[in-house]
């Protein structure tokens, strides 16, 4: 495993663990199995865990796991502040204290303000007393670094990173979003202050493995160098110096075991001008494609009719980007055999998810779209068809 230093001089693996994504069984964490990868990770290297308090069961997951196997302290926990849902300064403290009580521990490493996206939030903490509290909390020892997590564009990001001396920040950042979100501007108005980056969103939401059209495979594969799209898209990363630690939502021993291989043998700024050439037109090739640029976060959830709106986006994208009748099969697969139906047509355009879209997606647009691809005459009698068995 290969570090970078975090803005005091402390080694962070380069390879982070996101806690978003652990297996579920029955409903909840399987917890023996996240136990085996946690232990895995951690013997080879990795010492950066990310969660938050929105991750369900995620922070309980992990708090549990460390705490067992006495290793608490020979990792760092990153955790978030549900900002969204802070309505005094006394609901600072009931959010932090139910964070520290679920993650068995008495400080929080890396501390972030989760999601912010306008400065007008971060304006609104500040009238609760957030500095003072930070400040009590850093004092105390409970909290050892403040940072934010962030989806917006580039010009709000810079507005929010002067604002106050953080200590480091979270930006969804890939080959993708270059010149979207906080971006390649964010990230060298990041490093010029001397803050670490944390890289959220590698793959965007696997987007940049799982979905890719053929063209770009067909792109990759062809290329001299031989490497997976997963790996291009972390090397990509790693190449770049302004980046500290990358986050990626493991959840398999084999996943693990890959990154962390990959996160060993790469090397600052080794991509030829003929790597990044390549990179292009595997850009090129997915942008011809792809309907909405949603990254399955989640974000947008619960719908209050039930839909489930990442799953419609990524059978909505895999209509083009692989071929439509296996995006539509995908998604009436997913529906016809649930007893409760997320089906797109149940949207009353409440706006609800809008509201909580990192990327800024116009879902209610989209889902109309989406619901005229996905479900022609013929497949919506088939769903009526399959209903009839009661899978459930």
């Amino acid at each position: 495993m290969q570090y970078r230093k975090d803005k005091w001089g402390k080694d962070i693996s380069i390879l982070g663990y996101g806690c978003m994504r652990f297996s579920k069984k029955e409903n909840h964490i399987d917890l023996e199995k996240a136990e085996k990868e946690i232990l895995y990770a951690i013997h080879n290297g990795v010492n950066y865990f990310d969660t938050a308090y929105i991750y369900p069961g995620s922070e309980v997951a992990l708090g549990e796991i460390l705490h067992k196997n006495n290793i608490r302290d020979s990792v760092y926990i990153a955790t978030k502040l549900p900002q969204y849902l802070i309505k005094s300064q006394s609901s600072l403290d009931k959010y932090f204290f139910e964070q520290l009580k679920r993650l068995k521990t008495d400080h929080i490493d890396y501390y972030l303000m989760h999601m912010l996206t306008d400065i007008a939030a971060w304006e609104k903490l500040k009238k609760l007393g957030i500095e003072e509290w930070i400040a009590t909390k850093k004092q105390e020892g409970k909290i050892t670094n403040l940072g934010f997590s962030f989806h917006g564009n580039s010009d709000m990001f810079i507005k929010i990173l002067n604002a106050y001396d953080w200590d480091f920040c979270q930006i969804q950042y890939n080959y993708m979003d270059e010149n979207s979100q906080a971006g390649v501007k964010g990230l060298m108005a990041a490093a010029k202050k001397n803050i670490p980056v944390i890289i959220m969103e590698p793959l965007r939401g696997g987007k940049l493995v799982d979905l890719l059209p053929e063209e770009a495979k067909k792109i990759i594969n062809q290329y001299t160098i031989k490497r997976t799209p997963a790996e291009w898209a972390f090397r990509w990363l790693w190449n770049q110096p302004q980046v500290t630690c990358v986050l990626s939502g493991m959840n398999s021993i084999e996943m693990i075991e890959e990154n962390i291989n990959i996160a060993s043998n790469t090397k600052l700024n080794a991509f030829t001008q003929e790597d990044f050439e390549m990179i292009e037109r595997v850009k090129s090739a997915i942008n011809a494609n792809i309907k909405v640029n949603c990254t399955g976060c989640r974000y947008c959830m619960p719908c209050p009719k039930g839909i489930d709106i990442p799953t419609a986006f990524k059978c909505y994208n895999q209509m083009y980007t692989e071929n439509k009748s296996s995006g539509r099969m995908e998604y009436h697969q997913i529906v016809a055999l649930q007893k409760e139906m997320s089906d797109i047509r149940n949207c009353i355009e409440c706006g609800q998810c809008e509201s909580h879209c990192p990327q800024h997606i116009a879902i209610r647009k989209e889902l109309k779209q989406a619901q005229k691809a996905l479900q022609p005459w013929y497949y919506q009698i088939g769903v009526k068809i399959i209903r009839l068995f009661k899978f459930w």
